[in-house]
C-alpha cells in the first residue's frame, strides 16, 4: 500500500466507499423486500381463513369431515398454490390437500418451510376457540417470491461490483485530473536549477487547496533566487577584491627577483607584501565572521554595559584622528544594555570610522543615547554631504561602496564594515537603518534594553 500512487489510493478509496454504500443499500432493499413479501403472504393467508372456517363450521371430530369436504374443496379450488392440512387436537392428520408437504416447527404464527427446491409459507391456527378444536395449517407456495429475491441478490452483487469498478476508473481519472497541479509543481521543481530560478507556479490556475502551497513554493524559489544572486555577487566581489592585492604581490615579487638587490630593498619589498597579506587576512577573517552571522553562529556574551562608557572610550580612541581632521565629536545621554562588549564596540567603531571619513573639516559627529521602555536607541550622526536615497537600501550590502569611483583592492575599507555592524546588531536582537538628507547622515540603532 505504501508503494501505491496517490491517484491509485484515491481510486481504491472511492471504489471501497461506493461498494460499501451500494452493498448497504442493496442489503436494506433486500430485507425490505423480504419483509414486504412476508406481509403480503400473511395478508393472503389471513384472507382465506374466514372462507375455510365457514366451510368447516361445526366440525369437531374426524368422522364429521366428509360432510364438509365438498365445501372445503370449493374453497380451495380458487387458490391452486394454497394447501390445507387439518389436524386434531391430538396431532393426528384428518385431511391433507397436498400430502408430502413439510410440517411447521410450531403451531402458531407464520413459518417458512423448504422442500426439494420449493419454499412455503405456513400459518397454523385453531378452527374454533374451544380447547379441543382441530387445527388448520395453511401452506402457501412462495417459490416464485424466493426466486425473485435470489435474482435481486445476484443483481445487488453485480451492481456492487460494477459500481466499484466504474467508481475506481472514474476515481482514478478524477484523481489524476485533480492532481495535475501537483504534477505541474513536480515538473517545475525538476526544472529548477542554478540557471532557472526564475520559474514560478501559475497561482491563478491552481485550485484553492493548492493556491497557498503554490504561493509558498514560489516564495521559496524567490528566496533561493535571491540567495543565489547574493552568493554569485558575493563570489564575484571576493574575486574582485582579492585580484588587485594578489596582482600587486606577484608584480612586486617578480620585479624584485629580476636582478640582485640590496638588503634594504628586499626588506622594503617584504614590508609592502606584508601589508597586502595582512589586508587579505583581515578580509578573510571578516568573511568568516559574516558567514557565522549568516548561519546564526554569532552568540553574544551577555554582560551589563553602560553605553555611555563604551561610547566615551571609542570617542577617546578616535579623538586624535578627529583633531587632525578638524572634526568635533560629542556624546549625550546614557542607557544600560546587556550585550557583548567586544562585538558592540566593533559595531560602533565601524560607524564612527565611517562618520569620521565622510565628515568635512569643521564638521561635527554627535552620538545620542536614548532609553525607552524595553528599548535602547542610539543615533550616530555626522555633518557633510548626504547619501542618495537610491543608495540607502544597498548601504549594508557586502563590498558595496557608495563612492562610484571605487578603489579596487585597497588595503582599507573593503566595504564590509556596515555588513558586519548589521550582523552584530541583529545578533543582539536589534535593528539598524540609515537616514540621510543634504547636510547630514544618521545611523539609527535600536536594541532591546536590559531594563
Amino acid at each position: 500500500m505504501r508503494n501505491l500512487s496517490l491517484s491509485s489510493r484515491l481510486a481504491l478509496l472511492f471504489a471501497g466507499c461506493t461498494a460499501v454504500v451500494s452493498l448497504t443499500a442493496g442489503v436494506l432493499f433486500n430485507r425490505a423486500s423480504e419483509a414486504h413479501f412476508v406481509e403480503l403472504d400473511q395478508q393472503l393467508l389471513n384472507s382465506k381463513l374466514p372462507g375455510l372456517r365457514q366451510a368447516l363450521q361445526g366440525l369437531e371430530t374426524q368422522t364429521g369431515l366428509p360432510a364438509h369436504l365438498a365445501a372445503l374443496q370449493q374453497a380451495l379450488r380458487h387458490q391452486p398454490d394454497l394447501a390445507l392440512r387439518i389436524q386434531g387436537a391430538d396431532g393426528q392428520t384428518w385431511f391433507d390437500s397436498e400430502p408430502g408437504l413439510p410440517s411447521p416447527s410450531h403451531n402458531h404464527d407464520l413459518d417458512t418451510l423448504h422442500r426439494q427446491g420449493a419454499d412455503f409459507r405456513s400459518l397454523s391456527v385453531a378452527l374454533s376457540p374451544s380447547a379441543d378444536s382441530p387445527r388448520l395449517t395453511l401452506l402457501l407456495d412462495i417459490t416464485h417470491h424466493q426466486h425473485f429475491l435470489q435474482r435481486m441478490q445476484r443483481l445487488i452483487w453485480l451492481t456492487v461490483g460494477l459500481s466499484a469498478l466504474a467508481t475506481a476508473l472514474l476515481g482514478a481519472w478524477a484523481a489524476r485530473s485533480g492532481l495535475r497541479p501537483l504534477r505541474r509543481m513536480s515538473e517545475v521543481a525538476a526544472e529548477v536549477s542554478a540557471r532557472s530560478l526564475t520559474l514560478r507556479l501559475p497561482r491563478s490556475q491552481m485550485p484553492a487547496e493548492l493556491a497557498e502551497l503554490a504561493q509558498t513554493f514560489n516564495a521559496m524559489l524567490e528566496r533561493l533566487d535571491d540567495a543565489f544572486q547574493r552568493l554569485s555577487a558575493f563570489s564575484a566581489d571576493i574575486a574582485h577584491e582579492l585580484r588587485t592585492p594578489l596582482s600587486n604581490l606577484l608584480t612586486h615579487t617578480q620585479v624584485t627577483l629580476t636582478r640582485p638587490r640590496s638588503l634594504e630593498e628586499y626588506r622594503e619589498t617584504l614590508h609592502g607584501n606584508l601589508e597586502e597579506l595582512q589586508w587579505m587576512a583581515q578580509l578573510v577573517n571578516d568573511m568568516l565572521y559574516l558567514a557565522k552571522a549568516d548561519h546564526g553562529l554569532l552568540m553574544p556574551n551577555r554582560e551589563p554595559l553602560s553605553m555611555a562608557d563604551e561610547t566615551d572610550a571609542l570617542l577617546e580612541f578616535f579623538a586624535p584622528l578627529a583633531e587632525d581632521a578638524g572634526v568635533r565629536m560629542a556624546r549625550e545621554g546614557d542607557a544600560s544594555l546587556s550585550g557583548d562588549r567586544g562585538m558592540l564596540r566593533r559595531a560602533l567603531s565601524n560607524l564612527l570610522d565611517n562618520a569620521l571619513r565622510f565628515t568635512p573639516a569643521n564638521g561635527e559627529i554627535r552620538v545620542a543615547i536614548r532609553q525607552a521602555e524595553h528599548q535602547l536607541t542610539m543615533l550616530i550622526e555626522n555633518s557633510g554631504e548626504g547619501i542618495d536615497a537610491a543608495v540607502l537600501p544597498r548601504l549594508f550590502d557586502r563590498f558595496y561602496r557608495a563612492d562610484p569611483a571605487r578603489r579596487e583592492g585597497t588595503s582599507e575599507h573593503a566595504g564590509l564594515g556596515l555588513a558586519i555592524t548589521q550582523s552584530i546588531i541583529r545578533a543582539h536582537g536589534g535593528s539598524i537603518r540609515c537616514e540621510s538628507a543634504p547636510g547630514w547622515t544618521r545611523f539609527v540603532i535600536e536594541l532591546p534594553s536590559s531594563e
